[in-house]
Parts: structure tokens; C-alpha cells; sequence
């Protein structure tokens, strides 16, 4: 009998069961099948296309709406990404605290840190610095830069796909990435492959615990997505997350957010969720954003229903 390598660990690791599939559900209603339905009726009043999986780390047990569907990454990819950098740092294939130089023909629109940089003068930034500010502020210049000291987007998924996420794919740099139209595959992932992903990084093996000690410093003092899931979930439980917003005209909306809250006394909760609008609107997308506190609300009423 062949021993298990690594990679089959983490594929293990990363197949959760799945406790309930609110779209196929059948039978007599249930607490379970009563939060798949509020999904489902989350995305009928707010029109367009709802993903969710939300996975309690410590059985596995997933809620779920269109978790297996496609949506666009945008800028939810830097969750992974800075945790790409962590392992690569630990692994030895990264100096991060070498300095990474960048100038003028590295910017490209919403760089807050390293454009900040730049006008104070300061050419280079370290790779744990870039990561930071990449997860923190999504800074699209900082990611790039990581994606080339990664070897690039193929490199990068090439990484994902080593720590047993075979779904979650990243093709082009910022901003070019965020305009996925539908049916298309690249640059995508599903709501469960992404939660499976983030499980995996703040509760197994795939970081060392001082990184996975980091990365929750980075995702809690993140603060961009403070209108979307964190906004609904209870005050009390320490949580973080990573968002993404598509913006184009030719394109529906995207707005994307990953959430991970550490419940007291509890295992982390994992809620990965994907919406795409109706339509293009550039002038609805902030009030697009309350679809997510409702999802936050619903996680936690079904956690507490798997006691």
C-alpha cells in the first residue's frame, strides 16, 4: 500500500463533507433547509447571482448556495496570496524581508501603499511588507509584484493547486483579472473551494502556527470589508476578511467578500460568498453591498443550530 504524500493530506484536509446542499434539498423543513432557503431568498430580492458556502472548520459541515458555481475572484485572490508568501517565506523560496523594488511604470490604479511610497521617495517595499499592504488595503500594485516574485499568476495557482485546491484559478495580473464575463473560467473559483482554502490556512498544517498567527493580525485589521459580513456578525466574535469588487461596463457587478470569525469557545467559521449584480451600475454597488450582513446573520444562526 503507497504511503500518502502531502499533497494527498491536504486534498483530504481540503474535502470537507458536506452536511447540506440547501439547492437540492428535499423532505419536510428543517433548521438546516430553513437558512439554505433564506439564501435562496436573499438573492430573489436582490436579483442576480449569489454564491455562499459557509464551513464550520471544526466538523466540516457546510451551508450552501451555488457553492460549486464559478464567480470571479477579483480581489479575494490576496487572502491566499499573502498566505502564498507566508509558506514560501517558511519554505525558505522567499527572502521576505528582501526589498522589492518598483517605480513608475509599476502603478496601476487603487496602490494607496505603494503609492504613498513613491511619493515619499521610497522605491522598495519587503515581500512581508507587500503582503500586508496587499491583504490590508488590496493594493493591486503590491499583488502584482508578489505574483512576479511567485512566478506569476501560473505560479501562483501552481502553489493553490500543491496545497490541494484544484478549483481556484488565477490567469492575469491587476486589474485586468477582474473583468471576468460569464461562463468564462478564468480567474474564478467557487464559494466552497475558496472556504475549503481559508480553512485550511487558519486551522491546518499548510502555515506554521506563528504565520497562521500573522495572517489572522492582517485579516482582523483589515477594514474594508467592514460594511459587508463583519457588519453582521455578532459584535463579540474576533473577525477578518478579504473583499473584491468588479466594477466595468461591460460586465455585471462584482462584489465578493471571505470572512473568517473566531467565535468564542468555538472553532473559526469560514463564509466565503460571491454575488454578481443584475447588471453594470457604477453608482449602485455600495448599496449592492447589503446583500453580505444578512449572509453573516444566517451563518451564525445555522452555527449555532449544530449544537
Amino acid at each position: 500500500m503507497r504511503s500518502l504524500s502531502r499533497r494527498d493530506v491536504l486534498k483530504m484536509l481540503l474535502a470537507v463533507p458536506v452536511i447540506v446542499l440547501p439547492a437540492c434539498a428535499t423532505g419536510r423543513t428543517s433548521p438546516q433547509r430553513d437558512h439554505g432557503d433564506a439564501l435562496a431568498k436573499l438573492e430573489r430580492q436582490h436579483g442576480g447571482r449569489l454564491g455562499v458556502c459557509i464551513l464550520d472548520t471544526a466538523t466540516g459541515a457546510e451551508l450552501r448556495w451555488r457553492g460549486d458555481e464559478r464567480f470571479a475572484l477579483c480581489s479575494t485572490f490576496k487572502l491566499p496570496l499573502a498566505a502564498t508568501v507566508l509558506r514560501a517565506v517558511e519554505l525558505g523560496e522567499l527572502d521576505g524581508n528582501a526589498p522589492v523594488p518598483f517605480g513608475p511604470a509599476d502603478l496601476v490604479p487603487h496602490a494607496p501603499v505603494v503609492q504613498a511610497r513613491l511619493d515619499a521617495g521610497v522605491t522598495s517595499m519587503t515581500a512581508l511588507e507587500l503582503a500586508e499592504a496587499a491583504q490590508l488595503t488590496s493594493d493591486n500594485v503590491a499583488a502584482n509584484l508578489l505574483l512576479r516574485q511567485l512566478g506569476g499568476p501560473a505560479g501562483v495557482t501552481e502553489s493553490w493547486r500543491a496545497r490541494g485546491d484544484d478549483v481556484t484559478r488565477l490567469d492575469r495580473f491587476e486589474p485586468a483579472m477582474n473583468h471576468v464575463l460569464p461562463g468564462e473560467e478564468h480567474d474564478t473559483t467557487t464559494p466552497c473551494a475558496m472556504a475549503r482554502h481559508v480553512a485550511a490556512l487558519v486551522t491546518g498544517d499548510l502555515l506554521s502556527a506563528d504565520s497562521r498567527d500573522l495572517l489572522r493580525q492582517w485579516l482582523v485589521a483589515t477594514d474594508t470589508g467592514l460594511r459587508r459580513l463583519r457588519a453582521g456578525l455578532p459584535p463579540h466574535w474576533p473577525a477578518g476578511d478579504k473583499t473584491g469588487t468588479g466594477i466595468a461596463p461591460t460586465m455585471a457587478n462584482k462584489l465578493n467578500d471571505v470572512a473568517v470569525a473566531w467565535p468564542p469557545g468555538r472553532a473559526p467559521l469560514v463564509v466565503a460568498a460571491y454575488y454578481e449584480s443584475r447588471g453594470h451600475s457604477p453608482g449602485t454597488w455600495r448599496d449592492e453591498e447589503s446583500i453580505f450582513p444578512p449572509i453573516a446573520r444566517i451563518a451564525a444562526a445555522w452555527l449555532d443550530g449544530l449544537d
